[in-house]
């Protein structure tokens, strides 16, 4: 990748005494998809965390857009297009949809509404049930709106932390071809998934973490192809438990 749209450079990640990420690098081209995949306690969501300015990385270099933003905080790196949707989707329960949506958009102006509008047309239901809280919608719908308000955001480069965690089988099914449809539409998108197989299936580059660690990268057709990556790091490909 000669001139990447994001680059992680030897990240760090502490929490106390304890290293979760120990010197992880990877690179994303403007408008494809890279998927960080690993089990549980890999690190992966530690590394998607300091990439959007959640948590301060213990050392390293995270390159946005050619600007160095390893210290700058998650609401500033919204602003330049560098939005997450976060896992669990941690929604406001309590505020209707289109609230939501609108604290989502709170940085984009004059341009809210019609951002607003676009994603109703995206997913119906969701205009469909706009005064209602959000809490009660199920868990697949609440995890459109997740997408849905980082996508009002208009990122440049989305990240995606377990979007299909404890998502019935049709309900990850949905959520992947959006994701789809948003890399088709030229958003840049990296995604992290528990779900190895189906994310590198999606997906144009992969890298395998294990320990805090890139164990494994490259295509991920390729990655998907190697039985001894399978057998060592994918596991088994299971039914999720619906929500």
């Amino acid at each position: 990748m000669s001139n990447p749209i994001l680059s992680v450079e030897d990240l760090r990640v502490s929490y106390g005494r304890v290293e979760a990420v120990r010197r992880v690098s990877f690179a994303v081209d403007q408008g494809s998809l890279v998927t960080l995949v690993g089990a549980n306690g890999a690190g992966k969501s530690s590394v998607i965390n300091a990439v959007s300015g959640i948590l301060r990385p213990a050392g390293g270099r995270i390159t946005f857009e050619g600007r160095d933003v390893t210290r700058t905080p998650a609401h500033k790196l919204v602003g330049r297009g560098l939005v997450q949707v976060p896992e669990g989707r941690q929604i406001l329960a309590t505020l209707t949809i289109e609230e939501n949506l609108r604290m989502g958009a709170w940085h984009t102006g004059g341009t809210a509404q019609r951002s607003i509008d676009a994603v109703y047309d995206r997913f119906p239901v969701l205009a469909e049930r706009r005064a209602l809280p959000a809490g009660a919608l199920s868990g697949g719908e609440q995890q459109m709106l997740a997408i849905a308000r980082a996508l009002v955001a208009a990122p440049t480069v989305m990240l995606m932390d377990e979007p299909s965690m404890g998502l019935a089988p049709k309900i990850v099914d949905e959520v992947f071809r959006v994701i789809g449809e948003i890399r088709a539409s030229g958003t840049t998108v990296v995604l992290v998934e528990q779900n190895a197989r189906r994310a590198l299936r999606a997906a144009d580059h992969g890298y395998v973490l294990q320990s805090g660690e890139v164990v494994h990268s490259g295509p991920a057709a390729g990655l998907l192809a190697d039985e001894r990556i399978v057998q060592a790091y994918l596991g088994v490909e299971t039914t999720p438990r619906q929500r």
